[in-house]
């Protein structure tokens, strides 16, 4: 099967696998393992916007590795890392599916902590990923795919809309 310039690999029950044929590439969408944190971390922490919250220091991914294992044991989440040639991890999401009543009982797909390094960005990989995703939920049962964006991340909301993503509700948030 293809997807957005991807061929696409089936695993057990679960859509685990991609190679997306992209300049640069081939790059390799992958379940992400426990070796896969600290460049996930570097990630989410090359983020202009959450760089204050996370750390890349090793002594300080004690509770990255606990997230990891709890999302990793968790049959509705999914953590996926992409690799470039090199076997570089260079992108990740986070997927997970929610059931719910509303809509008639229907099942979510949540998109969440989309990154790929800013190296790549503008090659088509974010898509790729993306439409990867929207295959994932659909293979689940998934009647309804939906992510957040911060609100000052207006390149990214254009990106979303032009994936065909509507801004349909505000969000909010409340730290504990």
């Amino acid at each position: 099967m293809r997807v957005g310039g991807a061929r696409l690999h089936w695993h057990a029950e679960w859509m685990t696998e991609a190679v997306f044929d992209l300049p640069g590439g081939p790059f390799t969408l992958r379940r992400a393992l426990a070796t896969d944190v600290a460049a996930i971390v570097g990630l989410l922490a090359d983020d202009q916007l959450r760089s204050s919250e996370e750390s890349t220091a090793p002594e300080d991914l004690a509770p990255y590795l606990a997230a990891f294992e709890a999302i990793n044991q968790a049959a509705d989440q999914l953590l996926v890392v992409v690799d470039d040639p090199a076997g570089q991890v260079v992108a990740t999401q986070q997927l997970t599916v929610l059931p719910g009543l509303a809509r008639f009982g229907a099942t979510r797909l949540q998109i969440e902590a989309v990154r790929v390094s800013a190296a790549l960005r503008g090659n088509g990989l974010g898509s790729a990923m993306l439409s990867w995703a929207v295959e994932y939920g659909r293979g689940r049962g998934c009647r309804l795919v939906q992510l957040t964006s911060d609100a000052s991340r207006l390149d990214a909301h254009r990106f979303y809309e032009r994936l065909g993503f509507v801004s349909s509700h505000v969000g909010f948030k409340l730290l504990l």
